[in-house]
């Protein structure tokens, strides 16, 4: 989730990033701390992370993801009043775990940088104009990268980069030797395994400093700037359980940056003060609900101390600790939140001066706003739908005039609608185009490459896909209609074969399959073929479970109680791997790594046990 002005009114609107739906959802601030209803844009495949930037020097503020389903980067340009462009796919090194992006090359143009955990390696990508980049560029790290920070350790006005690697107990720095080009890896040693890692400033020398935090170590390790892109291992610091991340910032206004970690096993907050030369104190340990892995350090109360917000599950809440000075902190005041969040930022929303919390939530698709009323107390949450779980809704500029539009499909009336939106967020005009019988869900994505949004449903009661073709100013060609089998209730659009265009691929509830049709370019598909799994399938997400950078598909089955794996070979052709036993009437799947062991897991909802049941992957 980022919090950032879009659409240049100078109020700041929320933009967020859903895995489920393939899409990002954008919520414009009308004021007063009021948020738009959702504007959804595809991004063809899941995104993982969000990061905000004007890539194409617009002044317009742009979207880049990374995705955990490909090994690839996209890119949604701002064409204005909120509004994207259709994803732009750029493909990179095998499982990016962090991202950054700056200009390396000193041309005043933003590029990416990606640390790649399974190869051992980042990628750059320099900006060559409007919006498109150039092939990846790898260069070894010498271990697996955790973390990765991109910045000038060496004084000569070029950015540098920085990984962190749990695997081999190191930091390694590349250091930028011009227009994009790095030195191999100078190796230094932490002494522990680190997790993430940040750069500063530590004995006011002038000089970048490394700091790590070492999850499974319960410690930081401060590594001094010795100069030219060295440094020396200065201290090893016990924190408290686990450090998850680690943060430096001046909490008792001495003019150093002090230490704050997020401790996830032992549910608290660490704080070292910096007592001078990159030495520290000992820990000052703050209690917490349920630490989730963000923490967020500003002050709230305008008395020019930062203060310590963190998210909580058990209860659904946002503590804050208050900076008493020296610091100590106040014991947490919690504020009521919608549900678990995921992530949490901090800005002023209302135009009120005051810092407000923004909260992005996991089960509920809502984000809650909490209004700063003074002195450290904020307001009771105001809840903002952000998407749902059905495809029978999606939104998109379908007309190019930089006003977001809505697009819903009607089962009954076997028709798709478009409402077209004013400036205000009222509809002032709407029309229907017809599809086959009873579209069960809806998708809008460029699928013939004019940049221009099409529409896709998958009909239940005809066994068939639609593709609708923008002809532009918000009409549609007559529907393309495609065979799949019998009865689908499951869609997806990812590119299976490699060629970056996107596929059509349904899960058929009565068929017992799954259909691939792929795109032959101007928005037609081939035949569909079909690849058997067990009977009944409810559910189905295509992604990489074997880490071999190719789309497979995974399928639940409400009858059976199974769900069903088919590998990707790369070709658009799947092969069935196998099935394994799930949960009662698993109706909903999600693929994701639970235990942090960089293997996909699968993730069923009952509706039958009302449980959530997970195959961890072994």
């Amino acid at each position: 989730m980022a919090v950032i002005d879009l659409n240049n009114d100078s109020k700041p609107d929320i933009v967020t990033a859903s895995s489920f739906m393939q899409a990002v959802s954008v919520l414009l601030n009308t004021g007063n701390g009021r948020f738009s209803p959702p504007m959804n844009f595809s991004t063809i495949y899941a995104p993982l992370t969000l990061i905000v930037v004007d890539i194409n020097s617009d002044n317009k503020p742009d979207l880049v993801l990374t995705s955990d389903v490909k090994t690839i980067v996209i890119v949604l340009l701002n064409t204005g009043n909120g509004a994207f462009s259709s994803p732009i796919i750029i493909k990179i090194g095998s499982g990016q775990v962090s991202v950054a992006i700056v200009d390396v090359n000193n041309d005043n143009k933003p590029d990416i940088i990606t640390a790649n955990g399974n190869t051992n390696t980042v990628s750059v990508l320099l900006n060559t104009d409007n919006g498109t980049f150039s092939s990846p560029i790898s260069i070894n790290t010498g271990g697996d990268s955790n973390s990765m920070v991109v910045v000038d350790v060496n004084s000569d006005n070029k950015r540098d980069i920085v990984t962190a690697s749990g695997n081999t107990d190191t930091a390694s720095v590349l250091l930028n030797t011009d227009n994009g080009t790095f030195s191999p890896p100078i190796i230094i040693e932490i002494g522990s395994r680190a997790h993430s890692l940040t750069v500063v400033d530590f004995n006011n020398d002038n000089k970048s400093d490394i700091v790590t935090a070492n999850r499974y170590t319960n410690t930081v390790s401060v590594l001094l700037n010795t100069d030219n892109g060295t440094f020396s291992l200065r201290v090893i610091m016990k924190t408290g359980g686990s450090p998850f991340s680690v943060a430096a910032i001046d909490v008792n206004n001495d003019n150093k940056p002090d230490l704050v970690t997020e401790n996830i096993d032992g549910k608290t907050v660490s704080i070292l003060l910096n007592t001078d030369n990159g030495t520290f104190s000992s820990p000052i340990i703050v209690a917490t609900d349920s630490i989730q892995g963000s923490l967020t350090v500003v002050d709230v109360n305008n008395d020019n101390k930062p203060d310590i917000i963190t998210k909580t599950s058990y209860p659904n809440s946002v503590s804050v600790f208050l900076n008493a000075g020296n610091g100590t902190f106040s014991s947490k005041t919690s504020f009521a939140a919608h549900s678990p969040s995921s992530s949490i930022a901090v800005i002023d929303v209302n135009s009120d001066h005051k810092p407000d919390i923004v909260a992005k939530h996991v089960n509920k698709n809502t984000v809650t706003v909490l209004q700063n009323t003074g002195s450290g107390t904020f307001s009771s949450q105001i809840a903002v739908q952000i998407g749902r779980r059905s495809y029978a809704v999606a939104v998109g500029d379908v007309d190019n005039n930089n006003k977001p539009d809505i697009v819903t499909a009607d089962r009954e009336e076997n028709t798709v609608t478009v409402l077209f939106v004013a400036d205000d967020g009222s509809f002032y005009s709407q029309r229907s185009f017809t599809t086959e019988t009873n579209p069960e869900s809806v998708m809008v994505v460029d699928v013939n490459n004019d940049s221009k949004p099409d529409i896709i449903t998958a009909n239940g009661g005809e066994n068939s896909v639609s593709v609708l073709l923008n002809i532009g100013n918000g009409t549609f060609s007559s529907q393309i209609a495609f065979a799949t089998g019998s009865v689908p209730t499951a869609v997806a659009v990812a590119d299976v074969n490699g060629d970056d265009r996107p596929d059509i691929v349904t899960a058929s509830f009565n068929g017992n399959s799954v259909s691939v049709l792929l795109n032959t370019g101007n928005g037609t598909f081939s035949s569909q073929v079909a690849f058997a799994v067990q009977i009944s399938p409810m559910a189905m997400v295509v992604v990489d479970v074997n880490g071999d950078s190719k789309p497979d598909i995974v399928t639940a089955h409400k009858d059976e109680n199974t769900v069903c794996v088919l590998l990707g070979a790369g070709d658009g052709t799947f092969s069935y791997r196998m099935s394994f036993a799930a949960s009662n009437n698993p109706r909903s799947l999600a693929v994701v790594d639970i235990n942090n062991d960089r293997k996909p897991d699968i993730v069923m909802g009952s509706t039958d046990t009302k449980s959530v049941g997970v195959l961890f992957h072994c």
